[in-house]
């Protein structure tokens, strides 16, 4: 995804930043610092990669297709590098933090490496490289610092939603998963600093945000002060003027009874709960070290259901784990067919460098795994086809965003739910909560039209509790 929102036109006394992010809302925010970080220092973003100076590849290794594109990726800017030898090409992320040296070794067109603990320096870093014309790779661990915050994001003028970082890393060391090894252990940011950003953000024209973090139920940790996930959900209800909250990911051995709650009692919580099972046979959750069963997943599912039953919930699932039988896989189908999700991001198992899983032998070939994932992908996409129909004349409170990706003169905005709705209304209505009465649905949208014009839900906040 590229991210130049603040997109302006070259000029003479500008130099160009093209920013290229490959992988989760995570990398989004870190490419956003990025953009900021580096106009500090005179770089303007550019959409054209021909008028760049500088390119930043922000890279994701959580899974091997993401690697494969920043390999990609990297082996195309060779020839855009022959015809402009001043550009400075610099690789960020996760990869770089796994890679670092090596990947310098592997793209002698690349000027600099640059791992998720280093983001901070990128402006004097880069310096270095240009006046020394030299290459360089910064992997900087926990201990040397890099595990603090370099203060507060502003994102761009114009923006309805946001993302905010709350905490970086990951405690849990799934036996698939790359995170802890690329992003370190759990450490939160101070709660007065996230308000603040935030209050910055509302002042901005952002009506939403979108709480970030590996496991945002842990947050607390490293920050010097009695609070937690639930603490700082209420705190940003009731202390500041956001319309709406959105966070991701949970896990789900550590959702609480407290943390459900919220969705019941806060009003600017959106409706919506992104909660990875992974699998649905114990074993193999148990091989992945998961921490939680089946029914325990399945039992909060039905809790959450109880106390708020319009939420929406999204979930991952990898298919082909290592060992996972025939008869795990359609525990993993049963699962899907119980809970009926609204939608699910699923994917085949990938060896991961430094994971446990990546040591285990008995692999399931890539024949079975393709065909276990397309035949749980289009059970699913009925599941999902069968929620978006069901929303036909009901009426939702919609964010909107801005103009329609489709490009058809009409406005666009999600519901509470995180529903995508494409209705008539004029630009003007940009950042109000607009009243939709939902017509019909498409395989990934639904068209609506405003019920009431000119309507704006007004948030009510809950008092502190």
């Amino acid at each position: 995804m590229l991210l130049t929102q603040n997109s302006k036109l070259k000029t003479e006394n500008s130099l160009g930043l093209y920013v290229h992010t490959i992988g989760c809302q995570m990398n989004e925010y870190d490419s956003l610092r990025v953009l900021r970080l580096l106009a500090a220092r005179g770089y303007v973003p550019v959409d054209d990669i021909a008028q760049a100076d500088v390119v930043f590849l922000n890279t994701c290794s959580v899974r091997g297709k993401a690697e494969q594109k920043v390999h990609s990726f990297l082996g195309r800017l060779r020839s855009l590098k022959e015809s402009k030898p001043h550009l400075k090409i610099i690789a960020g992320g996760c990869v770089a933090q796994q890679l670092g040296q090596k990947l310098l070794d592997k793209f002698d067109h690349l000027d600099m490496v640059i791992g998720t603990r280093a983001v901070n320096s990128i402006g004097q870093l880069l310096q270095r490289v240009q006046e020394s014309g030299g290459r360089l790779a910064c992997v900087a661990d926990e201990e040397n610092g890099g595990h603090q915050t370099d203060g507060l994001q502003i994102f761009p003028e114009g923006s309805v939603t946001a993302p905010v970082t709350i905490m970086q890393g990951c405690n849990n060391y799934c036996a698939y998963c790359i995170v802890p090894y690329v992003r370190g252990r759990e450490r939160s940011r101070p709660s007065g600093e996230i308000l603040e950003e935030i209050r910055l953000l509302e002042a901005s024209g952002v009506r939403e945000v979108l709480l970030l973090g590996q496991n945002v139920n842990s947050y607390g940790k490293g920050t010097g002060e009695a609070v937690t996930f639930v603490d700082l959900l209420r705190r940003i209800g009731t202390e500041t003027g956001i319309a709406r909250i959105r966070f991701t990911t949970s896990h789900p051995k550590d959702l609480t009874d407290e943390l459900m709650d919220c969705f019941a009692e806060m009003n600017s919580l959106c409706k919506h709960l992104h909660l990875p099972v992974q699998a649905g046979s114990d074993r193999i959750l148990a091989r992945m070290n998961r921490g939680y069963t089946v029914s325990a997943y399945i039992e909060k599912i039905r809790r959450l259901r109880r106390i708020c039953p319009e939420i929406a919930l999204t979930s991952d699932v990898i298919v082909g784990f290592p060992g996972e039988t025939e008869e795990d896989f359609q525990m993993t189908m049963k699962l899907l067919g119980e809970v009926q999700f609204d939608n699910l991001f699923s994917f085949c198992y990938s060896d991961r460098p430094n994971t446990r899983a990546a040591k285990f032998s008995d692999k399931v070939d890539r024949q079975t795994s393709a065909r276990r994932l397309n035949e749980l992908q289009g059970f699913q996409a009925d599941i999902t086809m069968g929620k978006y129909i069901a929303e036909a004349g009901s009426i939702r409170e919609v964010l909107v965003e801005g103009p329609s990706r489709a490009a058809n003169g009409q406005m666009s905005g999600r519901t509470s739910q995180n529903r995508i709705v494409n209705f008539d209304a004029p630009s003007s209505s940009k950042g109000k909560i607009l009243s939709i009465k939902i017509a019909f649905a498409h395989t990934h949208s639904l068209m609506g039209e405003v019920h009431e014009i000119n309507y704006e839900l007004q948030m009510n906040k809950l008092p502190s509790i």
